[in-house]
């Protein structure tokens, strides 16, 4: 800046010099026949130090740290700025450098302020006026909240979907200007290229538990962005953070794999772990695997339970740490990543290994997906469906993949495949994705389905319609191999957790009107808020959403919000509890298509044992003939079953 001024002073003494002597000649002090290279020169240092700015704030105060991982890897409430309190009646700026995901194609990548009445995200008393968000599209969620009137936003620049291009215009020194001093509220976000501004003359509803206290806190959010703050006029809670060097206090881990398989290197093993190293003055920062030292014990030679050890030695600029600090992870070595049904080799005989034996209650269809692995020598050499009671004396039939079956209840049904030449089909089944569906019809049949994806990219089909002889109230169903295996290895979301909310999803599924669909599925969780776990989204053909569930009692959507008939299970007794038990929790998601409304029915197995419940109820308007449901995840990563 000192520079600059230096450079400015002197463009500006040689503009008055050449005007001077143009005046002296009777020439005008405005003359449009100036130099262009003067008035470009200067029209660009004007609009260079505008956007420098701080030295024509007044009262920014140095405030540096990091919010957010500088990989871009930080999903959406996983990373957040300090909370900044701005009474009635004041004004606070703020500055600080934000940098955009090249690879983003996503206009909700860069971040968005909340707005809220107390500094405890947790407390039970807080809430939230609402949030805005950098980027603008009216149709999208930009902004969000009860207190939040959308009509009052205006942006030099505005999206018409969140795949637009132009999001990395959002990018660079961000100045941040929130103002109270009207009596109403003006928010502006402006990096000198894109102006976004909300404009509310009327008084903000008091949401403080104190009448008397109006005051509000801000604090930002960002979502695969990173934020490198640099000023402000009001100090945070927890005060300014200085821009010397500072010491490494305490570090956590991140994204540590829960199973290794075994010959894997520890470089492999723990590439992508990060670590959050927290710094003096509450400064913290997410650092890579490059940074760390690791150490495992025992070493992962063996099989079974280890711990990782990481150590991180550098200061908040990167020289040599006083005291080195350390953190650890427990992990498992394992011989085979995914559960499998019989030998990795495929060596396991008929009958020899059996998946658990699921319940398929009356006008339900529960569906499996799985890999196939053939040893190749015969067409029956694969998977195998059995259909039976719960206690498996009673077998009503068992099938095959390749259109063969027997038992009391087989010779009755239809049966028939897509398999065309069965050579090819034997050779594509070799790590063939497998969709199963098995359909209690309640009338004493049921109907088995499979849609094998074969590893030639060709979809083959095999159905199995009234087999007969089902006692209805007692159908289950269990998968057997003969010289083959299964691997439960259809996952949906990075397996450390890294996923941000909506960044993978499962494949569709129809309900029929009248008819109740189960999906299965491990979850696992990166732990840190109650919605970093699966949402069930329900849809119509063409992806437009009737409303998406959490699994913690909480949705939206068309036929969620303002539904007066809408009912819900009313979440858990214990959060803290539940949240530790969703890591490898077994779950089970059941809609219920009733024509005009959905029911979406959860059970969820957590790893202490105790079984959770989660319902919403009467999900409506619905159209019965067009219903489909899938799975997304928020931190979190689900394996199909």
């Amino acid at each position: 800046m000192k520079n600059l001024n230096k450079i400015a002073t002197a463009f500006c003494a040689a503009a008055l010099g050449i005007l001077t002597m143009t005046s002296c000649e009777g020439g005008d002090l405005y003359n449009v026949n100036s130099p262009d290279w003067l008035s470009s020169k200067i029209d660009s240092i004007k609009a260079e130090k505008a956007n420098q700015g701080s030295e024509e704030i007044e009262g920014l105060q140095e405030d540096v740290y990091q919010v957010g991982a500088a990989d871009f890897s930080t999903g959406w409430w996983a990373a957040f700025s300090k909370y900044y309190q701005v009474p009635a009646g004041e004004k606070w700026v703020a500055q600080f450098n934000l940098a955009i995901n090249p690879a983003a194609t996503n206009t909700y990548k860069n971040f968005a302020m909340i707005i809220c009445n107390d500094e405890d995200r947790g407390a039970a008393d807080y809430k939230e006026y609402g949030a805005i968000r950098y980027d603008n599209q009216p149709s999208g969620n930009s902004e969000w909240g009860d207190y939040i009137d959308r009509s009052l936003v205006e942006s030099t620049l505005t999206f018409s979907t969140d795949t637009d291009a132009g999001v990395d215009k959002l990018g660079g020194k961000v100045t941040l200007t929130v103002d109270r001093t009207e009596g109403g509220l003006l928010v502006t976000m402006t990096n000198g290229t894109v102006t976004k501004t909300y404009k509310q003359t009327s008084p903000l509803v008091n949401l403080n538990a104190d009448a008397a206290n109006e005051t509000i806190r801000c604090f930002l959010v960002p979502e695969g962005s990173c934020i490198n703050w640099l000023t402000s006029t009001i100090e945070p809670i927890g005060g300014f953070t200085e821009a010397g060097d500072k010491q490494p206090l305490s570090m956590k881990l991140n994204g540590v794999p829960k199973k290794v398989l075994q010959g894997t290197t520890v470089e492999e093993a723990f590439a992508n772990v990060t670590a959050t190293v927290q710094f003096e003055q509450e400064v913290s920062a997410d650092v890579t695997a490059a940074d760390l030292t690791f150490q495992t014990v025992p070493d992962m030679t063996t099989l079974g339970k280890k711990v990782l050890v990481a150590a991180y030695s550098k200061t908040y600029k990167g020289e040599g740490a006083k005291t080195p600090v350390i953190a650890s992870a427990e992990f498992e070595v394992v011989d085979k990543m995914y559960e499998c049904i019989g030998a990795a080799d495929n060596s396991t005989q008929f009958w020899g290994a059996h998946s658990e034996n699921v319940k398929v209650n009356p006008g339900e269809t529960v569906c499996s997906t799985f890999y196939n692995y053939t040893s190749g020598a015969n067409n029956w050499n694969n998977f195998c469906v059995v259909l039976c009671s719960a206690d498996q004396a009673t077998e009503y039939a068992v099938v095959r993949a390749d259109n063969y079956g027997w038992g009391t209840g087989y010779d009755a049904c239809t049966h028939e495949g897509t398999q065309g030449d069965w050579a090819t089909w034997l050779a594509a089944m070799d790590g063939a994705k497998v969709n199963l569906a098995v359909t209690n019809n309640g009338d004493g049949t049921a109907d088995i389905l499979a849609v094998m994806h074969g590893n030639n990219g060709e979809t083959y089909t095999q159905e199995y319609r009234g087999i007969n002889t089902v006692d209805p109230e007692n159908c289950y169903f269990n998968l057997t191999v003969d010289n083959s295996h299964i691997e439960y290895a259809e996952v949906i979301g990075a397996e450390d957790n890294s996923t941000g909310f909506w960044g993978a999803h499962s494949d569709d599924v129809s309900v029929p009107v009248g008819m109740t669909v189960t999906q299965r599925f491990r979850n696992y969780t990166n732990g840190q808020n109650n919605w970093n776990n699966f949402c069930v989204v329900l849809t119509r053909d063409d992806d437009s959403e009737y409303a998406v569930v959490r699994a913690d009692n909480y949705g939206w959507g068309a036929s969620y919000e303002g539904n007066a008939s809408l009912v819900t299970s009313g979440g858990q007794a214990d959060w803290a509890g539940w949240l530790a038990a969703m890591d490898d929790a077994m779950v089970s998601v059941t809609v219920t298509n009733n024509g005009g409304s959905a029911d979406v029915h959860i059970v969820m197995v957590g790893n202490d044992g105790v079984t959770y419940t989660q319902d919403y109820l009467n999900i409506t308007p619905i159209d019965g003939d067009d219903l489909d449901v899938h799975m997304t995840v928020d931190g979190c990563h689900l394996v199909f079953r």
